[in-house]
């Protein structure tokens, strides 16, 4: 019995020993990092040329009660809209994108008044509308402007196929992205290896603003010019590649 009790207690004595050991893990996990890489990013830029433009042509009318102020700026801007579609304007490319009425009131306390008084209504009721052939902009503008309207604005300009400018630019972007990549590669002793991920941003297109328009415009001779002009299409896109250190 003493000899079986002197081997057990070296038993529990080693065991506590082998548990205490710690797990190495393999040498070569314990090498393995994430392989280096080079991030850079690049803008390409491409010249269009509009061939549409989308206008907010608005009548704005003045009576002494609501409903006479409704009438009026109804009867002139139906008269817009049939002169738009006169000129080919589609339905589809007339939409209603503001209705306001709102009271016009005045406010005099030295001659007593205690609350502002309603002395008129006014009345505002302005469309969108999609122009697809841009050498009929000027004759259109002087049209609506004689049969109503005396509120034009937010005239902007745009291509209606950008796909072929937008993956020029993209290629540009790239090279760029990637020329900048090599360089910084070499400068850090080694080369760019293969492309691990490329994306891009949302294309820029800066908006042209026009100046707004009034109904007086409608009283000249000739026909208001309009120039389209170009604009520069601009997108970014970022790439990583591999670095390869000492070259390829």
């Amino acid at each position: 019995m003493r000899h079986l009790s002197s081997a057990l207690a070296v038993l529990l004595v080693s065991l506590p020993l082998s548990a205490q050991q710690p797990q190495q893990p393999p040498m070569h996990m314990m090498s393995m990092q994430p392989p280096p890489e080079v991030s850079t990013s690049g803008t390409g830029e491409a010249r269009i040329t509009p061939d549409r433009a989308t206008i907010y042509i608005g009548v704005q009318t003045r009576a002494a009660t609501a409903a006479q102020a409704g009438a009026e700026n109804a009867r002139k801007q139906r008269a817009v809209i049939d002169t738009l579609r006169a000129m080919g304007i589609a339905s589809e490319q007339i939409s209603t994108v503001n209705y306001n009425v709102y009271p016009e009131q005045v406010f005099q306390p030295d001659k007593g008044d205690r609350v502002p008084k309603i002395v008129g209504y006014n009345v505002t009721n302005t469309v969108r509308v999609e122009v697809r052939k841009l050498d009929q902009l000027g004759t259109l503008l002087d049209a609506v402007l004689a049969k109503g309207a005396n509120a034009i604005n937010s005239l902007d300009f745009y291509a209606s196929n950008q796909d072929e400018a937008r993956r020029s630019a993209l290629a540009a972007a790239v090279a760029r992205a990637r020329g900048d990549a090599e360089a910084l590669a070499k400068g850090a002793g080694g080369s760019l290896g293969e492309l691990l991920e490329v994306t891009s941003a949302p294309m820029v297109m800066p908006p042209r603003p026009y100046p707004m328009m009034m109904g007086k415009a409608a009283m000249a001779s000739e026909v208001t010019p309009v120039n389209p002009g170009e604009q520069t299409l601009t997108v970014t896109v970022t790439a990583r590649w591999k670095f390869v250190a000492g070259g390829k």
